[in-house]
């Protein structure tokens, strides 16, 4: 009985994905070599879930001609390959056609796989920790439980190699970027703006409030798959303690 309801309730999903991914599609130019096909001016969880499982059929499915699929938070890029000789005449409507095929094909639920982060929330890492506490009432460590016992998704990887943008915050953790950003974050930050995760692969400026650090290095170019996330990722933000972290690092 539960797997029937179940797989009623995937079935209606997916129609409600369809329909929302067919009723907003517009494919328009991307620079010269590619096509962005967009389906939402702001960002809507079901259709961003949606695109992770379109961006895999499309790849499944994509001609020669085609050289990457890329999944962002409100649509997918299509790059092409400007010299290959099976290009068509008119690549922005086959690009189009091409999309419109694929949603119709496309499974029911992303295959995204689970990605298990270990953090350490200590304040030598937690940067805003104290600041996010006094300005939302809730004790830092029960600011470390709630953002570990959240389910996460990762929407979209992007701005730096290897940089995820990670929803499933909870809501009482909900606050803007910092007025003033900062010139250094220190790898592996875990920082949190609006109802999102981010954990930065590298030092960069950035202007989310830093929570915490990971051990894990998430952008190695020598590895086959070189970036640690990937869209449509389940992760799981796992507490760990100091020295764990040193141990794992």
């Amino acid at each position: 009985m539960h797997d029937r309801r179940g797989r009623s309730e995937g079935r209606r999903r997916r129609g409600r994905r369809l329909k929302k991914l067919l009723k907003s599609l517009h494919v328009g130019p991307l620079g010269d070599a590619a096509a962005y096909a967009e389906f939402s001016d702001t960002l809507d969880l079901e259709i961003n879930e949606g695109l992770h499982s379109l961006a895999l059929t499309l790849r499944a499915r994509a001609p020669a001609w085609v050289r990457d699929i890329v999944p962002a938070l409100t649509g997918i890029a299509l790059h092409f390959d400007p010299g290959h000789a099976d290009l068509p005449a008119a690549p922005l409507e086959a690009a189009e056609n091409l999309v419109r095929e694929c949603i119709g094909a496309m499974p029911s639920r992303p295959t995204g796989r689970v990605i298990e982060v270990p953090v350490c929330y200590d304040p030598e890492f937690a940067l805003d920790i104290v600041e996010i506490a006094g300005r939302s009432g809730i004790e830092p460590e029960d600011i470390a439980a709630r953002h570990s016992r959240s389910e996460h998704r990762v929407l979209m990887v992007g701005f730096a190699p290897g940089l995820p943008y990670i929803a499933g915050l909870d809501p009482t953790l909900a606050l803007p970027r910092r007025a003033t950003p900062r010139t250094r974050v220190p790898a592996g930050s875990v920082a949190i703006a609006n109802l999102q995760t981010t954990v930065y692969p590298f030092e960069t400026p950035g202007g989310w409030s830093v929570i915490g650090r990971t051990p894990l290095v998430l952008f190695d170019p020598a590895r086959e798959a070189p970036s640690l996330f990937s869209p449509g990722d389940r992760v799981r933000f796992v507490a760990i303690s100091r020295s764990e972290y040193a141990r794992l690092k």
